[in-house]
């Protein structure tokens, strides 16, 4: 079997995950995993399919029929695994919004090797003060070689610069 990961990003309107698992399990694809939300107006998306290898050529074809619709673009997705596990952790980030805290959080994390596995993200009204809050839900890896705890202490000293509040959980 091989497996796909698919980007899919179009105008947001009923039907359109159920016109993407239709090519999907018409072709012989079982969809594994996936991410999906609306944003804006725009429904955007990444998923992950398992499909015979003589059924990946003509799975493409098939998501290309739904261009118009949606816009796909199928990655060859990657089974192997690091020989060392990597550390998983997980962490929060809240405080006034601002521009540049997503860069500089994840600048931070690429500076200690660490890899983002999720992140969502919100801005939202202050109930009390009347300005923006930025939240994040970040979860996160790290290979076996990498400092967590230098990465940790990174990030402590990132949130007190930026004036945010970074909560983790190991």
């Amino acid at each position: 079997m091989a497996t796909l990961v698919l980007t899919v990003v179009g105008d947001d309107r009923s039907g359109l995950v159920a016109a993407v698992a239709d090519v999907v399990g018409s072709n012989g694809g079982n969809w594994e995993r996936s991410q999906l939300a609306e944003l804006a107006g725009a429904f955007a998306g990444i998923i992950e399919v398992s499909v015979p290898d003589v059924r990946v050529d003509e799975l493409r074809a098939a998501l290309s029929d739904l261009d118009g619709l949606l816009t796909i673009t199928a990655h060859p997705g990657s089974t192997g695994a690091d020989a060392a596990s990597p550390r998983s952790f997980a962490f929060t980030v809240l405080g006034n919004d601002r521009p540049g805290i997503v860069r500089e959080i994840t600048s931070t994390l690429t500076a200690h090797g660490v890899s983002i596995d999720r992140m969502s993200t919100e801005t939202r009204d202050a109930a009390m003060s009347g300005g923006r809050l930025f939240e994040a839900t970040i979860a996160a890896k790290a290979p076996a070689s990498v400092d967590v705890d230098a990465a940790q202490a990174a990030l402590e000293e990132l949130a007190a610069e930026i004036q945010v509040d970074v909560t983790l959980s190991v």
